[in-house]
């Protein structure tokens, strides 16, 4: 078992290497940067041309001067230590922006991955034990709307229902009573109330397929003899149900956690600047708008680092329930 981690964590570490290095020199590959905006933003400013010894100044300030390389292998030394450079765009350190948003991030996708697998296991477990019956056919019906309709969509009809029946102040992280105020248990419920359209809309996309996957585990494992063995042997259906096809058709279910936490975060980012939350995914877009090496590049690794821990959390999982992936 402690191999398997072992190696699983490496190759965890290899991919995140590999992400950092692909996505920096990817966001250098548009025509231009930072500095090229900004100067153009200062001839139309000034009506003239900019001094090229001040541009030169520029390049040497924000570390445009090196070639790409050079200033990738800077870039990754100062993030090992925790320096993950300085925004071009907003001036301030890039860790600073990351903290302020990292939270809200995390806590948005945890929760819609427990709203997803909350809703979607039990509805699974309903569309396999009444198999074409009206039930079944009505929540396959909604879970498939909720995968093809746009989440950023799906969010602003619930803000617009919300806002209209009950009068809250949809969008945004916070009421506006609480904007400026510290935080309090009242202001977390009130956050928690902004995010929860966030979460649903976010969810929906991701119930289908679960509700599928379940679905389609249990009827096969109800076709098998030892089903048929252990209903005869007088346990109830319930007790059987329980014991013996849902532990077994969750072992698919544990593996989509790779696959939809980084599907989570990645759904989210439209969806979470429609409503004005501020995640790291709205930054991560904002900052390629930009330009803005540092803190794209920066996002994108945390972003990766979420996508690569739900895989890894996923491995260990079905480490724990099947003694027999520890060996492949």
């Amino acid at each position: 078992m402690k191999f398997y981690l072992l190696r699983r964590f490496v190759y965890m570490v290899i991919l995140l290497f590999a992400v950092s290095a692909f996505s920096f020199f990817l966001i250098d590959l548009p025509p231009g940067d930072y500095l090229t905006s900004y100067v153009a933003s200062l001839r139309d400013s000034r009506g003239a041309e900019v001094d090229i010894a001040e541009v030169e100044a520029l390049k040497q300030q924000y570390g445009l001067d090196q070639p790409l390389f050079m200033r990738y292998l800077k870039w990754m030394s100062n993030m090992l230590r925790g320096d993950f450079g300085r925004s071009f765009a907003w001036n301030i350190e890039v860790s600073v922006m990351l903290s302020e948003r990292l939270g809200i991030t995390v806590l948005t996708a945890v929760l819609t991955l427990i709203f997803t697998y909350a809703i979607a296991i039990p509805i699974g477990i309903y569309s396999a034990t009444h198999q074409y019956s009206l039930g079944d056919y009505f929540f396959t019906i909604i879970g498939f709307v909720g995968l093809a309709m746009p989440t950023f969509f799906l969010a602003l009809v619930l803000m617009y229902y919300i806002n209209r029946t009950t009068g809250f102040s949809v969008g945004g992280l916070y009421s506006p009573e609480f904007m400026n105020q510290p935080m309090s248990f009242l202001k977390f419920i009130d956050m928690l109330q902004h995010i929860a359209i966030l979460v649903v809309a976010v969810g929906m996309a991701g119930m289908a397929s679960v509700i599928r996957i379940m679905r389609s585990g249990i009827l096969d494992e109800l076709q098998k003899q030892y089903v048929i063995s252990a209903r005869s042997k007088g346990l109830t259906e319930v007790q059987l149900l329980l014991k013996y096809p849902v532990r077994l058709a969750l072992n698919p279910i544990i593996s989509t956690i790779g696959w939809i936490l980084p599907s989570i975060v990645s759904g989210a980012t439209v969806t979470a600047i429609v409503m004005n939350v501020p995640t790291i995914g709205a930054l991560l877009y904002d900052a390629l708008l930009a330009q803005d090496t540092y803190v794209a590049a920066a996002s994108i690794m945390l972003l990766s680092f979420m996508t690569v821990i739900g895989m890894f959390i996923s491995d260990v999982l079905l480490a724990v329930v099947d003694p027999r992936i520890r060996f492949t």
